[in-house]
């Protein structure tokens, strides 16, 4: 009998670092809930990305951004953005970059750069980007290094996604602590933010429909405005969303 393909088995467990069949995808959907499909990648259903030649590790099936949420996420940041001049956008914690894909088909006047420290899941990606030819810029370093050399052209905007891994933050019946991401999402932030002081910044930050309180004020204190937005795409309880903020302006 075959294990079952959840969460567990995929992000902590045998599978974690596996490149997934087409068949484990699937279960994973399956099992976790209830669609063959639901692994949605780059506008497509796993049959027909994995028919393109593109693979994913285990974790990266439990961490990535589905199309549904991936493309509401790039709409509301679309809109909250619209006023930024020639935008940049950073992906920090990349993994598949399906996202940062999904934020510049809504912001095609965008350019994108992602950050992905892990060899494996740099490659794949790597790989996967190739094949589709997006035109990502995926380095293979740490975001604090990109921080560090980076210099963006002056009067640019920044949108910074904000997605680093959750790992034991989330606790199913406690929601999402901010404050236990690896790293913490409000130190990113005001990295950020201390770097490029010069210009305005558009932050979105992925949170869970259940969202420790404390962690949400602290976050929501550190921006000029901020917005929550929760997406009713799964059962309740189990939603994601985004918090956008906004950093020497306001939309």
């Amino acid at each position: 009998m075959q294990p079952r393909h959840d969460r567990a088995l995929l992000l902590h467990g045998a599978k974690r670092n596996a490149i997934l069949t087409l068949a484990e995808v699937q279960q994973y959907g399956i099992d976790s809930f209830g669609d063959t499909d639901y692994v949605r990648l780059y506008g497509m259903v796993p049959a027909a990305w994995y028919a393109r030649g593109i693979r994913i590790l285990g974790r990266t099936a439990v961490e990535c951004t589905r199309d549904a949420l991936a493309d509401r996420m790039g709409r509301d940041i679309a809109a909250a953005a619209a006023m930024l001049p020639s935008p940049v956008v950073i992906d920090p914690f990349s993994g598949s970059c399906n996202t940062l894909h999904w934020i510049l088909r809504h912001v095609p006047q965008a350019d994108g750069i992602a950050c992905e420290l892990d060899a494996q899941v740099h490659a794949l990606t790597r790989g996967n980007l190739e094949r589709l030819e997006l035109k990502i810029e995926l380095i293979h370093e740490d975001y604090e290094v990109l921080l560090a050399n980076r210099q963006l052209p002056p009067g640019r905007g920044l949108i910074v996604f904000v997605a680093p891994p959750w790992g034991n933050a989330l606790d199913e019946s406690a929601g999402l602590d901010l404050r236990g991401t690896m790293p913490p999402v409000a130190g990113i932030i005001g990295q950020f933010t201390s770097r490029y002081a010069d210009r305005p910044l558009l932050f979105a930050t992925q949170v869970y429909e259940k969202v420790d309180a404390g962690s949400l004020a602290e976050l929501r204190a550190l921006f000029d405005w901020s917005d929550l937005r929760v997406y009713d795409l799964d059962a309740p309880g189990r939603n994601h969303g985004i918090l956008l903020g906004t950093k020497s302006w306001k939309p």
